[in-house]
């Protein structure tokens, strides 16, 4: 479970790196061709395509320099489900603390 845990952790590295540089691409690589992403105040976006566009709109919204960093808390997995909780911390363009929370994901795939 450790192993998985630093796996996953990689991925969140490197997905708040990809929405740091505003490298919608980056991000949404780490969806599937039928995610569905939930956002504040948003209907769900359905579909890779329909994320990506979201996340194009976040980028060009986000001018402020604020990024987000996540840690994970927890994981559970039995065979190829994973319910992953995580915690997020939203910093502004000098490192200040703006807001944090939790959010969990479940997701199939085979490590």
């Amino acid at each position: 479970m450790a192993s998985l845990k630093a796996k996953i952790q990689a991925m969140e590295d490197a997905f708040a790196a990809g929405e740091k540089a505003k490298d919608a691409d980056a991000v949404v690589a780490y969806y599937s061709d039928d995610a569905i992403s939930y956002g504040r105040n948003q209907q769900p976006r359905k579909g890779k395509v329909a994320v990506r566009e979201g996340i194009v709109e976040n980028i060009a919204k986000g001018t402020t320099g604020n990024y987000n960093v996540y840690k994970e808390v927890d994981i559970f997995a039995e065979g190829y489900t994973t319910l992953e909780i995580e915690y997020w911390t939203e910093f502004d363009s000098s490192s200040t603390k703006l807001e944090n929370g939790n959010y969990r994901s479940y997701f199939q795939k085979k490590y």
